[in-house]
């Protein structure tokens, strides 16, 4: 087992990764402080690793919430579910709320903790790899709207992120995928040594190879908390992590939230901000089909849907957190293994981007 740290002053938190670390009570327990806990997991995972994780906390008042699997219900509505499985089992302010799932079931069961009897613990337990590099790190929490992904939320941290390696072996392929759209992200955006690693490991990675997926998730995790350590709320360098993000996020808004996975169109949407940076002469044509090949490699999709116009884009962007005081703000390659934040946009350039990525 690895463990890693995100320094957040009083909310710091562990990080553990490695194998078999769900029934692991040595781990877990000492993160509980009351004698409450509600488990909050989805229709997928629950037969899988429900019963295990109940199994060992005998002892405590367990109550379960199962919520739909997808990211179609990650709303409102569906938030109101685990408020309803809290109040309905009488749970008090030293509850813990324990989120296992992926993303959709850690961001909102972070949303519901942070929002329950204005805060209470939770503790994070990823069964998805896009989950254990990504969300379950970092805090932050929401559900999304019908006009915008992830606008309604909160930052609120975890007690700790249990990461469970063999959890992956149940992972469908295309959820794999999914989750090697982020772990490019971190090279491309922080470590161009990792990236040339994925480019030489990416077969293994595909294979499930044990020790390469056990390092991608650590050397992901670890750049993730030292950014976070660095900007919490994302009021400056943090925003490094959403490479991509703001091109992808319109493309799930205008797909249909479950149609294209997070991770699909995280890696469309890098596709088209590695394509501006080269327009823009920051990287060269060589780098830009390299970063397209590895995504190819982890069959990913690299091209974004040819229905969606330049005004959807825009209009969609134009929704996105980052824009500031009307001005979209975008996370570019100022070179390989470095990001910057921009507002200094051509729109020609945009246009041909645009044109060159459908």
């Amino acid at each position: 087992m690895r463990q890693l740290n995100v320094d957040l002053g009083d909310r710091s938190y562990p990080i553990y990764i490695g194998e078999k670390l769900l029934a692991n009570k040595q781990i877990l327990v000492p993160h509980i402080r009351g004698r409450q806990l509600c488990i909050v997991t989805n229709d997928t995972i629950a037969p899988l690793y429900l019963p295990l994780l109940q199994e060992m906390l005998t002892g405590y008042q367990v109550d379960t919430v199962v919520l739909p699997d997808g990211e179609s219900h990650k709303n409102l509505d569906t938030l109101n579910l685990i408020f309803d499985g809290l109040l309905s089992a009488r749970h008090n302010r030293t509850t813990t709320l324990v989120a296992l799932g992926g993303g959709v079931v850690g961001d909102m069961t972070g949303f519901a903790a942070a929002c329950y009897q204005r805060g209470v613990d939770f503790i994070q337990i990823p069964t998805t790899l896009l989950s254990m590099v990504d969300s379950s790190v970092g805090g932050k929490t929401g559900v999304n709207h019908a006009l915008g992904k992830n606008m309604i939320g909160a930052f609120y941290q975890p007690r700790c992120v249990i990461a469970d390696t063999a959890l992956l072996e149940t992972l469908p392929p295309r959820e794999l995928s999914a989750g090697i759209a982020e772990i490019v992200k971190y090279g491309l955006i922080a470590d161009y040594a990792f990236f040339e690693w994925l480019e030489a490991k990416m077969p293994a990675l595909m294979a499930r190879d044990k020790a390469a997926l056990a390092y991608a998730v650590e050397r992901s995790c670890q750049i993730k908390a030292e950014v976070v350590a660095q900007d919490e709320r994302e009021d400056g360098i943090r925003a490094i992590l959403n490479l991509g993000h703001t091109f992808g996020h319109a493309i799930e808004t205008a797909q249909g939230y479950g149609n294209w996975l997070h991770g699909e169109a995280v890696a469309a949407g890098m596709v088209m901000a590695a394509d501006l940076s080269w327009r823009r002469g920051d990287i060269s044509r060589t780098e830009l089909d390299r970063t397209i090949a590895l995504l190819l490699q982890a069959k990913l999709p690299v091209k974004a849907p040819a229905d969606m116009t330049d005004e959807t884009f825009l209009t969609l962007m134009g929704v996105d957190k980052k824009v500031l005081d009307g001005r979209l703000r975008l996370v570019l390659l100022e070179s390989m293994g470095k990001a910057t934040v921009t507002s200094d946009i051509d729109d020609e350039l945009l246009k041909q981007t645009f044109a060159a990525c459908r």
